[in-house]
């Protein structure tokens, strides 16, 4: 969560400046702060964050208040509670003043309402101060209060949204300040939060379809290997410690739990390590576009993977397209919502700059980035060559979102399936094993 940070500074001349930065630490605010004192040549006296306090009055009456507000310092509060006639306040800071990025649930509870209440008439000021009294969640109460405190006072709308990108997200931030400049909000809004619950479908849908199925077997493989290496072998010995023959299938997993018992760090950590090496990898840019590239052609599941990114590009690209001023901000803003670094680096790198270089036509730019199907193009073109391309637009991806969610729901069903068998499977040949032990019988006495 980013913070708001105030610095003071000084000119060789002894003049004393004060600016206001927003970052995500102080030290980032630091890099930020000596980027401008050394473009102006100047000294840096002091850097606070803005912070919350909690103050106690005791009124002239016997009543009690306790209120919280956030300041710069100790005496800002002071200052203020003073100005309101309130004196001999104790004032300390929160202790634990950490910010937490709001539920997406709530952000979308409020988007909800704010485009009903928009429908409704209602003064866009109006509704941030009602829902921003009802909002449970603190982060997204300060924040609505402070954009609502910000537009009062004349500031523009997506300048003051972009700012809160980290408490609403890159691209509901980036909608919401588009509304501000569209001449009807509720259908911006409306449309921002069928992508929000969209997106969220298809999140849910991936974890089901990917997730949970990895998770299961990963826990199944580790109680298999907790059962073969620890638990079976106590057993299994005690026959050996009366010269008994075991069984084939006994002796075998006898065997393999002794290897194991030997070798498991080094086995460990041949698949650990690549694991977490590929991980990080794919954390960097040209990680994620090689993981995203490769994700989509990977079979049964990339190719909803790479639909979803369809649908979600023109879902995007329809709510902007009626509001937005061109069709580059446009393109761009669908390009970074698409959920596929592969899709976004080649819309970005390929289609932009044919359009802004070249002045290709929006339907064979994006048929050079390669990243889209023929039906897909053919359908925009018609759209375009009719006038009508918000209209094909929404067709896509209302059409693409009926394809994922039967697909997706088969798949889910169908890797449900193939898990019970698997699970099944492991669980009859430990029973199998586990119940060889009880064929062995110890030799008659005098034998």
């Amino acid at each position: 969560m980013t913070r708001e940070y105030r610095y003071s500074a000084k000119s060789p001349e002894g003049k004393v400046f004060q600016g206001i930065l927003v970052a995500e630490s102080k030290k980032a605010a630091r890099r930020k702060v000596d980027a401008v004192i050394s473009k102006h040549q100047l000294n840096l006296v002091s850097l606070q964050p803005k912070k919350d306090f909690i103050y106690h009055v005791k009124l002239p009456n016997g009543k009690k208040v306790k209120g919280k507000q956030s300041a710069y310092s100790k005496q800002e509060v002071a200052t203020a509670l003073q100005a309101i006639g309130y004196r001999n306040a104790r004032i300390e800071p929160v202790l634990l003043d950490i910010k937490m990025k709001p539920p997406f649930q709530s952000i979308l509870m409020f988007i909800n309402l704010a485009s009903f209440l928009l429908k409704e008439k209602m003064s866009f000021d109006k509704i941030l101060r009602i829902l921003a009294e009802d909002e449970p969640n603190a982060t997204l109460r300060e924040t609505l209060k402070k954009i609502e405190g910000e537009l009062k006072k004349g500031k523009e709308g997506e300048v003051v949204f972009n700012r809160y990108a980290d408490v609403f997200g890159k691209f509901p931030a980036y909608m919401m300040g588009l509304a501000t400049k569209s001449g009807n909000m509720s259908d911006v809004y409306e449309a921002t939060a069928k992508f929000m619950e969209r997106d969220m479908e298809y999140r849910k849908s991936l974890k089901k379809a990917l997730l949970v199925p990895i998770v299961t077997v990963v826990l199944m493989i580790g109680a298999v290997l907790y059962y073969v290496i620890d638990i079976f072998p106590k057993t299994a010995r005690l026959f050996l410690k009366f010269d008994m023959d075991v069984p084939p299938m006994t002796a075998a997993t006898l065997q393999m739990s002794d290897f194991f018992a030997a070798n498991w760090i080094w086995m460990f950590l041949v698949v650990a390590i690549p694991v977490v090496v590929v991980v990080f990898w794919w954390r960097t840019p040209r990680g994620m576009v090689w993981r995203d590239k490769h994700l989509i052609k990977l079979p049964i599941m990339g190719h909803l993977l790479h639909k979803g990114s369809i649908e979600i590009f023109f879902r995007v690209f329809s709510a902007i397209y009626a509001g937005a001023e061109n069709n580059i901000e446009t393109i761009q803003a669908s390009a970074e919502a698409c959920r596929n670094a592969y899709i976004e680096e080649n819309i970005k790198t390929i289609t932009l700059p044919l359009m802004l270089k070249d002045g290709m036509p929006l339907v064979p730019a994006l048929h050079k980035a390669e990243v889209f199907n023929r039906s897909t193009l053919n359908r925009l073109k018609t759209g375009t060559e009719s006038g009508n391309v918000l209209q094909s637009a929404q067709q896509i991806a209302s059409f693409y979102e009926q394809e994922i969610t039967y697909k997706m729901a088969n798949l889910i069903e169908s890797i449900q399936v193939i898990i019970g068998i698997f699970i099944g499977i492991v669980i009859t040949l430990l029973t199998i094993v586990s119940s060889e032990i009880a064929m062995v019988s110890p030799p008659a006495p005098g034998i």
